[in-house]
């Protein structure tokens, strides 16, 4: 008998909890696991990974489990195991690594967390494979990248916008790969 929860998606939601339990826990927890200059200054590697991970709040945690948890288990469902990690946490992480590279040159005094990037990097991917969905997909993630500017929240739109993009051409390249 299998257990239609116990999915990667469910599973690594579980994980996400976990970790926000602990960073918030630990001394400068968001400041150790988050994407910021400390990855250089400090030697902090893991933080592209672990930045998934932490979250600034449990309203910012709920929120994002909640889209992965719908997209993230459709994704497993139709395309598989293999390809939700590959466009959840491989463009996931390339989305940090981009992103760290805007916190360096640009805004080097913001502190990155939440899994949203790696969120929109498979959205990205949803927006190549179901074109139905695409149109939505783009102005949503605009939506939620632009609209809380304009009220004065402090997001890091880019990493919504640059893991669209991941998600969207790691999704051709891995469809070349496929083929």
């Amino acid at each position: 008998m299998q257990n239609k929860n116990l999915t990667l998606t469910n599973i690594i939601i579980a994980i996400t909890v976990l970790m926000y339990i602990i960073q918030i826990n630990i001394n400068y927890g968001s400041l150790v696991l988050g994407l910021n200059r400390y990855m250089i200054i400090e030697g902090f590697w893991w933080q592209p990974l672990t930045t998934m991970f932490a979250h600034g709040g449990i309203g910012h945690l709920g929120m994002n489990m909640f889209v992965l948890y719908q997209f993230g288990n459709a994704v497993e469902r139709y395309k598989g195991k293999t390809v939700f990690f590959i466009a959840y946490f491989v463009f996931g992480l390339l989305t940090s690594l981009v992103s760290f590279l805007y916190i360096l040159f640009l805004d080097n005094h913001v502190n990155l967390v939440g899994a949203s990037g790696a969120i929109c990097a498979l959205l990205g991917y949803v927006a190549l494979v179901d074109t139905y969905q695409r149109k939505g997909i783009v102005t949503w993630v605009l939506l939620i990248s632009v609209a809380p500017l304009l009220i004065g929240l402090p997001i890091a739109w880019y990493a919504h916008l640059i893991g669209l993009a991941i998600g969207y051409t790691g999704g051709l390249l891995l469809r070349r790969v496929k083929n």
